[in-house]
């Protein structure tokens, strides 16, 4: 048996022609798939896009969502039996027995390497208690996340008329679920190895994501094939620093690595991003009124992507006002920053205090007045002091006299 599961592994890598790899890309690519999108991970800017809000099947990259909401929801750890719904699922599975139990985790790789359907009914029902209800929370997600076109009905990808989103759409969702680390761990795995009921050996799992062996810096996410929804692909890749997002619909056997492939060297070779600021850095100072002056930070990260070769200078413009009252609360918007690329606006981030600001206790009117009050209050009794010292003294010497 591990004889067979080496032999698998071996065909499964050198299948993997290296023809399939295009050389460098200077004009946009004219990729095979009905419809795709390229954008950079970080900052969402689209670099690419062919018919990306036409509807179309996702077949298993519908997986995505379901490991994301699954990994939000569950705890690794949780047991998750199989049950005969599970059990039957079709297409690729990882061969799951009724009532076998594994830990949530292990279904994750089942779900993400394998492909396996009849994890992903399992997982399903472990979260939610049904498929049905399952792809509800699917579906809420999807809106959270801004995927308006799409609608799940399933946790696999299995075709249904119901069950479609957009090479847009998908690209929301992966970013979204990138920003996992549990989701991003999970998806960049070639191999993994759970355990098999009743067998004397484990299940070794085999990412079905080929990029994973031969694309540099290739770190996800999922592939999916049905007759209906042909070859789709969410493919990621990181190089210095910058990572880029390629999603292909329906494209045709080996053509949907050919695609990826092109949308990834051509993001890589023609774009750039520079990080122009970080969450939480400390840009400038305000002063205070009836307080200490405050530190402004940055209120979010703030990235740019451009082409390589525009090299116009990119500037900032601080924009607060020259004083600002106390009491000031703990990350108060106080003002801006503002990019510029030469002359074009290219976005902006709130400045925040990054300290509260306590009004100092004598500026406030009443304390003001209370001093005041104290001060003329503090003569007057000195000066009663001094009356009754002298009356005192005056009837001490008449008491002596008269003695």
């Amino acid at each position: 048996m591990r004889a067979k599961i080496i032999l698998l592994f071996i065909l499964f890598f050198f299948s993997f022609n290296n023809t399939v790899f295009p050389q460098t890309i200077k004009n946009p690519p004219d990729i095979v798939g009905e419809a795709g999108i390229l954008i950079e991970a970080k900052t969402g800017k689209i670099l690419y896009e062919k018919n990306a809000n036409i509807p179309l099947e996702p077949a298993s990259t519908t997986k995505i969502m379901t490991a994301i909401i699954a990994i939000e929801r569950g705890d690794l750890n949780d047991k998750v039996t199989t049950s005969e719904r599970a059990f039957k699922s079709d297409g690729s599975r990882i061969y799951l027995e009724i009532g076998e139990t594994l830990t949530l985790e292990q279904m994750l790789y089942g779900l993400m390497l394998s492909s396996a359907n009849d994890a992903a009914v399992a997982i399903a029902e472990h979260i939610s208690g049904s498929v049905e209800q399952f792809a509800e929370l699917m579906n809420a997600k999807a809106k959270e996340i801004g995927a308006k076109n799409t609608n799940f009905v399933n946790p696999s990808g299995l075709p249904d008329k119901n069950h479609y989103t957009t090479a847009y759409d998908l690209a929301l969702i992966s970013r979204y679920a990138l920003n996992n680390p549990t989701f991003c761990k999970i998806v960049k795995t070639k191999t993994f190895n759970i355990p098999w009921q009743g067998k004397e050996y484990d299940r070794t799992l085999i990412n079905h994501n080929k990029l994973l062996w031969r694309y540099e810096g290739a770190d996800g996410v999922k592939t999916g094939y049905t007759v209906s929804a042909g070859q789709t692909i969410v493919a990621s890749a990181t190089r210095n620093g910058m990572q880029l997002l390629a999603v292909v619909l329906k494209s045709q056997g080996k053509n949907i690595y050919t695609d990826a492939i092109s949308l990834l060297d051509y993001g890589f070779n023609n774009f750039k991003r520079e990080d122009l600021v970080k969450n939480g850095e400390e840009i400038t100072y305000i002063d205070v009124k009836y307080g200490n002056p405050v530190a402004l930070i940055a209120f979010q990260d703030f990235s740019f992507v451009s082409e390589k070769d525009n090299n116009l200078p990119i500037t900032k413009k601080i924009d607060i006002p020259k004083t600002i009252k106390a009491p000031l609360a703990k990350g108060a918007v106080i003002g801006k920053i503002d990019f510029y690329q030469g002359e074009n606006f290219i976005g902006s981030v709130n400045l925040i205090s990054k300290d509260e600001v306590k009004r100092k206790i004598y500026t406030y009117f009443w304390f003001r007045a209370l001093l005041f009050l104290l001060l003329l209050y503090i003569p007057f009794r000195i000066k009663v002091a001094i009356k009754r010292y002298k009356r005192y003294k005056k009837n001490k010497i008449n008491v002596s006299y008269l003695k």
